[in-house]
C-alpha cells in the first residue's frame, strides 16, 4: 500500500490576485487549485490545510533577465514573511517565475481557448502558478 504525502503548494503572488497550484499527494502531478484575492490567501491557505497537508510552500520570485529584482519583488519578500509567520511549521522556497505569465497564455492559446477566455487574468495566475510548480517537480 502506497501511503499519500503531503502535497506541495506553489503561490503565484500578485498584488491583486495570487493563482495557487498543488502537486498531487504523491508529488507527480501539478494540478491549477485556484485564484484567490491577495488579501484572503491566508485565510484560504488555513482552511485548505484542514483537509490537506502541505510539506512546502512554493513562491515565484520576481527577478528580471539579468536576476536583478524586479519592482515586484519588495511585495513577494513581504509576503514570504507573511506566510513564515503564519506557517512556521511549512518550509517556504522560491522559483523562477520568468516567462510563466507568457507561456501560460500560449498553453491557454495552445488548449485552443477563446480569446476572451484568455484575458481572464484569474486562469493566467492559476496556470502560471502550475507552470512554475511541474517546472520544480521535472527538475528536483
Amino acid at each position: 500500500m502506497i501511503t499519500p504525502l503531503a502535497r506541495i503548494l506553489c503561490i503565484d503572488y500578485g498584488g491583486k490576485r495570487t493563482g495557487l497550484a498543488v502537486t498531487d499527494p504523491l508529488q507527480i502531478i501539478a494540478t491549477g487549485l485556484t485564484t484567490v484575492d491577495t488579501k484572503d490567501l491566508h485565510a484560504f491557505i488555513k482552511n485548505y490545510l484542514r483537509t490537506e497537508a502541505i510539506e512546502l510552500i512554493l513562491i515565484g520570485a520576481p527577478l528580471s533577465l539579468d536576476n536583478t529584482p524586479t519592482h515586484a519583488t519588495p511585495l513577494v519578500k513581504a509576503a514570504i514573511g507573511q506566510l513564515k509567520r503564519t506557517f512556521p511549521a511549512i518550509p517556504i522556497q522560491t522559483v523562477d517565475e520568468r516567462y510563466t505569465s507568457k507561456m501560460a497564455v500560449r498553453a491557454m492559446v495552445d488548449m485552443g481557448m477563446k480569446k476572451k477566455d484568455r484575458q481572464n487574468k484569474k486562469m493566467v495566475d492559476e496556470i502560471a502558478a502550475t507552470i512554475m510548480l511541474q517546472e520544480y517537480l521535472a527538475n528536483r
